[in-house]
């Protein structure tokens, strides 16, 4: 069995890990309040490369990428050659993260989708489920914003998957599961839930073999999320699906 391998149970082996639920951030916790970061990464290319980000502009649309992908993708088509993308590629991250950190704005709270705190909350009180992350964001940005959001408390350092691990999105969720995993074995992937808000997300899910729960809260429609376990409208919805999707680690009601 390769380390990567979902555990066979076996006679008296300890009981199944709860969920583990791995949230993407932008358009699935927050809405577009993103400007900063745009901004702050804008920055950092300009600063490691020389190049004008605004200028150059982004021929494909940044929804459900990474931080590193959408750098890479600007630098290129600004004729920066992809050597040279690589061995600058760690300046550009802390220049980014330097930069979020100078403009972001002291108070996320507005831009949060509504119900999502709510929706934490609960997760949070129940027996079993694990909150964390997968996202394209570096990690000190991700942080940072959910931070000013007011929600950063529901996931735990040391914890998730981002655009600092890897600029392949697809890799992030097998990331995520290891740090979730006890002793160095990865969290199962029959226990482990995505929930994003692109067809990107679908397809991290997908090639890691995960579950996956669509939101519509960003700029993709439900028919644009084709391939989801569930597509989920609003907090509410998401709140139904989770619920059936975990409903054995749900607490019981008494007899």
């Amino acid at each position: 069995m390769s380390a990567d391998a979902d555990p066979t149970p076996h006679p008296g082996a300890p009981p199944s890990p709860g969920p583990l639920l791995l949230f993407d951030i932008d358009g699935t916790l927050v809405r577009a309040g993103t400007r900063a970061h745009r901004l702050a990464l804008h920055e950092a290319l300009a600063q490691v490369h020389g190049v004008d980000a605004d200028r150059v502009g982004l021929r494909v649309s940044p929804a459900g990428r990474t931080d590193g992908e959408i750098a890479r993708t600007i630098l290129l088509d600004a004729g920066v050659s992809a050597e040279r993308i690589d061995a600058r590629a760690d300046a550009v991250r802390e220049a980014c993260c330097r930069a979020y950190a100078r403009l972001c704005e002291p108070d996320l709270s507005d831009c949060v989708v509504k119900g999502i705190p709510e929706l934490l909350a609960w997760l949070g009180q129940l027996d079993g489920p694990r909150l964390s992350l997968v996202t394209g964001n570096y990690e000190p940005v991700a942080r940072l914003k959910l931070r000013r959001a007011g929600i950063g408390r529901w996931f735990p350092a040391g914890q998730g998957g981002f655009g600092s691990d890897s600029e392949d999105r697809a890799a992030l969720p097998p990331i995520a599961r290891r740090r979730a995993g006890p002793r160095g074995r990865p969290h199962p992937r029959k226990q482990t839930i995505v929930v994003g808000d692109t067809p990107r997300d679908i397809a991290c899910a997908q090639a890691d073999g995960l579950r996956c729960i669509a939101v519509t809260t960003g700029r993709f429609g439900a028919d644009q999320l084709q391939g989801a376990d569930a597509v989920a409208v609003d907090a509410r919805e998401l709140h139904a699906a989770l619920a059936e999707m975990i409903a054995d680690h749900l607490p019981r009601a008494p007899e």
